[in-house]
């Protein structure tokens, strides 16, 4: 028997997220059976799981009856989480109090969306971010608008007087520079850094320009400045008490760094690691001290979300490349602004990875406007 599968005494796992994929993915690949709940049942999602349940949200009357039929059919006892609680909460206590749950508490989750008590704790540790107001400001003067509870850059947008917000939401001085995330692991009292990252957003329209759309498993970020912000994790680990996967977002200028947010689940970047995170991830939630780990040189790796540029219907046999993730189903509506799909890259430096994904992103929205309106292709 898999030793993941003896920690857990059984071999399967739920997972629920927004997007169940990369959970499901890496669940198969560490010799569980995933089950898997999530908005969108994509192809790849049904692919890997063991069986699946779609939900028109994770509010946690929509949760119940998918949740009710995992426990009633197979008995399973853990659940991994992944994005999309930000804005339903009650559905972790919900999940909690039914399983056994693979990463955060509750508490430590909504710790990091309860603003004034996250940027207390930083000023009281002495890290350092862009400065924060809880009350609308005076004048615009480069702040910035973002939802307490929000996801992927989703709803920030550059603040003028006048704006209406619909709360809760702060306000942030906007930081040029790099923005970066650090992807680790933590047992609640010490932390082990998986990799630094670079990321990127995209304007999603004219007031939505911070929407999550990349990132890469590379950052030009000299070894004192990554010193650095592992000696804030430490902290910020034992003060929030952080279990499994995290990761962390900040932007780097000038020589100095700027904390932006935690992210208290798996994240994206995890897909840029060979590791077997999700292992690792649920051997610490489990064992309660973080297993052995050493560092190795890795490949550049890219992932991407390719965003629909106007509304547009999947056609019914339409070819996905294999290095197309989150694959949506036949007959599928995707909106100006959503996600279509994701695509990963690998090559020799982080430019040839970034230029990589922008050419199989305009290959697949160029593929997919072949097809006229009546899902029939055609080539221009």
């Amino acid at each position: 028997m898999n030793p993941i599968n003896t920690e857990l005494g059984q071999d399967t796992v739920l997972v629920v997220a927004g997007s169940g994929r990369m959970l499901a993915q890496a669940a198969k690949s560490a010799g569980l059976k995933p089950l898997v709940i999530d908005l969108f049942g994509d192809l790849d999602t049904q692919a890997y799981a063991e069986d699946f349940r779609q939900v028109t949200s994770l509010a946690e009357p929509d949760l119940v009856p998918a949740v009710d039929y995992f426990i009633k059919h197979y008995a399973v006892a853990h659940v991994v989480y992944g994005s999309g609680f930000e804005c339903h909460q009650e559905s972790l206590y919900y999940l909690n109090n039914r399983l056994v749950m693979l990463g955060n508490a509750p508490d430590v989750f909504a710790m990091q969306l309860e603003k004034s008590a996250f940027f207390s704790v930083l000023d009281r540790l002495n890290i350092p971010y862009p400065e924060v107001v809880l009350n609308k400001p005076d004048c615009a003067g480069g702040w910035l608008l973002k939802p307490m509870r929000s996801q992927g850059g989703l709803g920030i947008k550059r603040y003028l007087v006048g704006d209406d917000e619909v709360a809760p939401v702060y306000w942030q001085k906007f930081q040029a520079g790099a923005a970066c995330s650090a992807l680790f692991l933590a047992d609640g009292r010490q932390v082990q850094v998986i990799g630094f990252n670079s990321q990127w957003p995209t304007r999603l329209s004219g007031n939505q320009e911070f929407a999550f759309s990349g990132v890469i498993n590379s950052v030009d970020l000299a070894d004192k400045h990554k010193i650095e912000i592992m000696d804030w994790l430490k902290q910020m680990v034992l003060a929030f008490g952080l279990k499994g996967l995290n990761s962390l977002d900040f932007i780097h200028a000038d020589g100095c760094s700027y904390v932006l947010e935690i992210n208290p689940r798996p994240s994206a970047s995890m897909q840029l690691y060979s590791q077997d995170l999700l292992t690792r991830h649920i051997q610490t939630c489990i064992g309660g001290q973080l297993p052995d780990y050493r560092s190795a040189r890795l490949p550049q790796v890219g992932y991407q979300i390719v965003y629909a540029g106007h509304d547009l219907i999947i056609p019914d046999h339409f070819e996905w490349p294999s290095w197309c993730m989150d694959l949506p189903k036949p007959g599928n509506m995707c909106r100006a602004g959503q996600p279509i799909c994701s695509i990963i890259a690998h090559q020799k430096n982080s430019q040839s990875v970034a230029e990589q994904l922008l050419a199989k992103q305009q290959f697949i929205i160029n593929k997919l406007e072949g097809f006229d309106r009546h899902g029939i292709y055609s080539q221009r």
